[in-house]
């Protein structure tokens, strides 16, 4: 494994390519911040506060939070923390998963976004597979950037609130963590009073968990305290909204369009 004393790995990396290392790469690496781990299949990765991948010192993120291992020639990602949960994404946004505390999934597809929040702060890296047991092959009719859970159609000012609240991830253009905007602060970007920005909130949660999108709601139909979070985390790796949709917030800043 290769981290952060493998300077190697790092430099010279372009995004979403093996890195030059003179050597026949390892085949499942890791992006985090521009800087590449390489993962052996003899041995156990962990990803947490500590561990191989230390993300970060943050309070509310566990020490070990997931671990990557091989088992009978399949990567397994397996969430080992009590309070956390993940978004798993492939690179075309077409296959999410939500891996809830002590769940795990298999690492099939070539290139995954892996999104997760600890606190108020969303965390993102990416898994690149040199042989996953599933390739996507788009086609010329495929939508760059369409939702693909469900119909749920979103009004202009809907979508100007995931906006909102995804714009600092969006803003990032890469791995890397971000903090997710308090709902008072997204309603002043959009210039908004809070209580029109928390009905919007609520609309579109309701939208996507009708359809299936897991985390925007709590037990007894309470609204999860994370729900935007969840709602960033789902938002970004199905490709909900992308960074050409930014000009939303100024073009509807402060309108009463619905």
């Amino acid at each position: 494994m290769t981290g952060r004393d493998g300077a190697s790995v790092a430099e010279g990396r372009e995004r979403g390519r093996e890195p030059a290392t003179g050597r026949e790469p390892a085949d499942l690496a890791i992006d985090f911040v521009g800087e590449w781990y390489e993962v052996s299949p003899d041995a156990v990765f962990t990803i947490g506060r500590e561990g191989d991948l230390e993300i970060d010192d943050n309070p509310y993120l566990h020490r070990r939070f997931m671990e990557i291992r091989q088992v009978d020639g399949l990567w397994w990602l397996a969430n080992v923390g009590s309070m956390i949960s993940a978004t798993v994404a492939d690179a075309s946004g077409g296959m999410q998963a939500w891996v809830a505390p002590g769940s795990r999934i298999p690492l099939v597809f070539g290139h995954l976004t892996v999104v997760f929040t600890a606190g108020p702060t969303t965390y993102e890296f990416a898994v690149h597979l040199r042989s996953p047991s599933f390739l996507h092959q788009p086609r010329a009719t495929d939508a760059v950037g369409e939702t693909t859970i469900g119909p749920v159609v979103f009004t202009p000012a809907q979508k100007a609130l995931i906006v909102a609240l995804a714009e600092p991830v969006l803003r990032r253009g890469g791995t890397g963590f971000s903090t997710v905007p308090s709902s008072a602060d997204a309603a002043r970007r959009l210039g908004w009073s809070l209580t029109r920005f928390n009905r919007k909130l609520d609309n579109v949660c309701d939208k996507l968990d009708r359809v299936g999108v897991a985390g925007l709601r709590g037990g007894g139909g309470r609204l999860a305290t994370n729900r935007r979070a969840r709602l960033v985390e789902h938002a970004v790796t199905s490709h909900l909204v992308t960074a050409d949709d930014l000009p939303l917030l100024d073009r509807l800043h402060g309108s009463e369009e619905d």
